[in-house]
């Protein structure tokens, strides 16, 4: 959420994400993946909304893809709507033109239908919210052209994208499910994005109505869960919770990347990274004032590595270059998600860390899961079921949010006892392929999707 934007997304240029769409675009297995048996019957139709999907590799597009193709390899039909992908600059991406035709392709045998939207860059509410609405609009019309699936899928964020579900739901009179990646109105409202309390309750009593059209909810947390029931308890029969995960063969165990490291003037240095948007929820000044105090102490061995972009990139780079810092905090700018293996790998430690509001003491960040996978230890700023998780893994270090001396004495700690750094990653890789595998998630799914569907039927 850089104003209103998921919280864990990390996105490709332009440039980059035109390649991976040429290679997408063909109906081809995704070369990261093996074709799963078919373990599931009958044929369910399932038709899915999601405002983000590949060639776009935000959280809830990488999520919404792996899903989709472990139901699609199970045997089952999936058509995905969604944007042309855009995000986060509001440029299409080469290959794909934004128009009111629609635009239909095959990735990895799902089929994607690609609607017209107000293009926006990922920043400014108002052009946002245009950018949602549009696309509710463009896609609960084009679900009218579909055949009749047996089950809707809604995906928020962003909230408009849940609403395109209820008005198919409602115009195919076929059963919702409600997928909740974020809580709106209370995340925009955390982040000061929008402050007039009129346009809050208006999307309140929404929100409640949403959650009433759906005939079962998907939350990807408990602390999500709690929030839903305690907004609408009537509902608490019928939200589960299915959390994200990693897919071990996208983030695999790999050596340190010298030359990556290299490249940023981090050779020889302890690197803790931060990979994921730089954004007004992300709270990270609390690098840069954890770096004077390392200036001051002279320990030019460790440093920052800030992999992303968002809102608070430029002000925080300015802060940086103004105090003389650029030896303890170095940014990277969004890179390739397929790159994003070699980063953990050269990262001698992850920093997760959100603003220290009650709000985001629900959230539980995609990345801790692929930093678990890669075996790099985390330094937790986020309280709540995600600081639970890594702490019963044994994977990391809770940081309390916002406190410059816990992130700068955690570091030093680590820097300092590198074999219990070391195997604090190796428990981290053991719990997470255990408990939060992808297959495993895509099947409770599925699970739940083929009971909607047959109850329904």
């Amino acid at each position: 959420m850089t104003q209103i934007q998921e919280l864990d997304s990390i996105s490709l240029t332009a440039d980059q994400a035109s390649a991976v769409a040429a290679g997408q675009r063909e109906s081809a297995p995704h070369p990261t993946h093996h074709n799963r048996p078919t373990t599931h019957s009958p044929r369910v139709r399932i038709l899915f909304f999601c405002h983000y999907f590949p060639p776009e590799v935000n959280a809830p597009a990488s999520r919404t893809y792996e899903h989709c193709l472990r139901w699609v390899q199970a045997g089952h039909e999936v058509t995905v709507i969604t944007c042309v992908p855009n995000c986060p600059d509001g440029v299409v991406f080469e290959g794909y033109r934004n128009r009111l035709r629609r635009q239909i392709e095959t990735i990895d045998g799902i089929r994607v239908v690609r609607v017209w939207s107000w293009i926006a860059p990922n920043a400014g509410t108002f052009r946002r919210i245009c950018n949602y609405l549009s696309y509710m609009f463009a896609a609960s019309w084009r679900s009218l052209w579909e055949k009749r699936p047996d089950v809707i899928v809604a995906s928020s964020p962003q909230f408009f994208c849940g609403w395109a579900g209820v008005f198919a739901s409602w115009l195919r009179w076929r059963p919702l499910v409600l997928e909740i990646r974020d809580i709106w109105p209370d995340s925009i409202e955390a982040v000061g994005a929008i402050r007039n309390r009129l346009p809050i309750r208006i999307l309140e009593f929404l929100e409640r109505c949403m959650y009433r059209s759906a005939r079962r909810i998907v939350a990807v947390g408990g602390g999500y869960r709690d929030i839903i029931v305690e907004k609408l308890p009537k509902v608490a029969g019928r939200t589960s919770v299915i959390t994200n995960g990693v897919d071990p063969a996208v983030f695999p165990q790999l050596p340190r990347n010298d030359e990556f490291l290299a490249r940023y003037g981090l050779a020889g240095k302890f690197v803790c990274s931060y990979i994921g948007t730089i954004g007004m929820a992300h709270g990270l000044d609390v690098v840069v004032e954890s770096a004077r105090k390392l200036q001051a102490a002279g320990r030019k061995d460790v440093a920052f590595l800030l992999v992303g972009d968002g809102a608070r990139r430029d002000p925080l780079e300015q802060m940086v270059q103004r105090d003389g810092l650029g030896e303890w905090v170095k940014f990277t700018g969004r890179l390739p998600r397929e790159q994003m293996p070699t980063v953990l790998a050269s990262s001698d430690a992850c920093l997760v860390h959100l603003r220290g509001t009650d709000l985001f003491e629900t959230v539980i960040p995609s990345k801790i899961f692929e930093t678990m996978a890669m075996g790099r230890p985390i330094i937790m700023g986020v309280k709540g079921p995600a600081r639970d998780i890594v702490l019963e893994a044994n994977a990391g270090v809770p940081m309390e949010p916002d406190s410059t001396d816990d992130l700068t004495g955690i570091l030093l700690k680590m820097s300092d006892d590198r074999s219990w750094t070391a195997s604090l990653g190796v428990k981290a890789r053991e719990f997470v392929l255990a408990n939060y595998n992808r297959d495993k998630l895509a099947a409770e799914y599925l699970t739940l999707l083929e009971e909607v569907a047959q109850g329904s039927s």
